[in-house]
């Protein structure tokens, strides 16, 4: 029995790869300069355009070519959109963070991250004043980790309260400096202005995060 074929990407996603990767390489380009790169009509470039817009991966912004001429409708790439492709930001994080360990001893990696921790905070803090039920707070810091890529989900059981995160952005860096863990519960401690507890963590291989916030 001869084997069964690899399942294809569906064509309109694969399309749409495409775009991505042209508005990536070529942008800002207009939906008539994408049409006729990718060998589609006009209007069927517009609607993977649209779709891309909803999904927030690409932006339309108004420019003139060259300075002058008539204003034409162009479309780059979202900071999300960005984000779509590789990066080596945990790379270079780990790199900056071993080299301050080198230079300035082990306890100068836990500053700097009590330094961030400063800083996050106050933006949170007033985001997320206490005078806001805590479940309140607790949904809108969700909100604000799924911006940052943490996949959260918020649970309750009684006056308890959890927050889960399914990835962890983070997760090279926190495998080889795990005191960006500790600086993340204290974190969230300070901003919520409960005790909170963590009883599982991705980068020990537990699947999740999971913090008991109460």
């Amino acid at each position: 029995m001869s084997a069964l074929p690899a399942l294809a990407t569906p064509m309109p996603e694969r399309t749409k790869s495409r775009l991505l990767e042209l508005v990536k390489r070529h942008g800002p380009l207009t939906a008539q300069d994408l049409a006729q790169r990718l060998d589609v009509s006009v209007p069927a470039a517009r609607r993977h355009l649209s779709d891309l817009r909803e999904q927030e991966l690409i932006v339309c912004r108004t420019e003139r070519p060259g300075g002058r001429g008539r204003p034409q409708h162009v479309f780059t790439l979202t900071d999300r959109g960005e984000a779509a492709f590789p990066k080596t930001y945990s790379t270079l994080c780990v790199d900056v963070l071993r080299h301050i360990e080198a230079l300035f001893g082990e306890g100068a990696v836990l500053r700097v991250l009590d330094a961030r921790n400063v800083e996050v905070a106050g933006r949170l803090e007033r985001e997320l004043p206490r005078s806001m039920p805590l479940g309140e707070r607790v949904r809108a810091l969700a909100a604000r980790l799924d911006e940052q890529g943490f996949d959260t989900e918020v649970e309750q059981d009684g006056d308890v309260w959890y927050l889960v995160e399914r990835n962890c952005p983070n997760l090279t860096v926190a495998r080889q400096y795990p005191q960006l863990c500790g600086s993340e519960l204290s974190l969230y401690t300070q901003v919520l202005d409960v005790p909170v507890h963590r009883d599982r963590r991705i980068a020990c291989g537990q699947g999740i995060c999971r913090y008991r916030i109460g």
